[in-house]
């Protein structure tokens, strides 16, 4: 009996320091901006000034859920365009997005119909267009006040 006993805590104490109980820290890697475009702004209250930013192109269903998540930073000349397949209310969110972010929704003319100024980093309230949008262009925060764009300057872009 005693045998059995001597046996039964020799597994148990065997078993629990054979377990890895060192946390393991998940190392992820930084994502780099990939130009994919130029994107070009056009002043109502200009004659033919335009602002060019180089753009990444967000399209895809995984594209659009991540968008510019897990970054640390992005560039003044650099803006990630959303494009979507149908005209709609849209709504960001910044869960994940680690720097702040002037959001500006854009109607299927591509003239600007709305903004989302000063997005805060890891905020996840909704931050909604005020009319229907099919593309959402992303800057760093300020820049949309810094260029004094308004409802109705327009855009235009191309791809790489």
């Amino acid at each position: 009996m005693y045998k059995k006993i001597i046996f039964l805590l020799s597994l148990i104490v065997f078993s629990a320091s054979c377990k890895d109980n060192t946390k393991k820290e998940i190392q992820t890697e930084t994502i780099s901006f990939t130009k994919e475009g130029e994107l070009h702004i056009f002043k109502i209250a200009s004659d033919s000034t335009s602002i060019t930013f180089d753009i990444e192109i967000a399209e895809t269903e995984y594209e659009t859920q991540t968008g510019l998540m897990y970054r640390p930073s992005m560039e003044a000349d650099q803006g990630m365009l959303f494009i979507f397949p149908n005209v709609s209310v849209r709504s960001f969110y910044m869960k994940n997005t680690e720097f702040p972010l002037d959001i500006i929704y854009i109607g299927e003319n591509q003239k600007i119909v709305s903004f989302q100024k000063n997005a805060q980093p890891y905020n996840e309230s909704s931050l909604p267009s005020e009319a229907p949008a099919k593309y959402v262009l992303e800057l760093n925060a300020g820049l949309s006040d810094n260029m004094g764009l308004q409802v109705g300057d327009s855009i235009s872009f191309n791809r790489k």
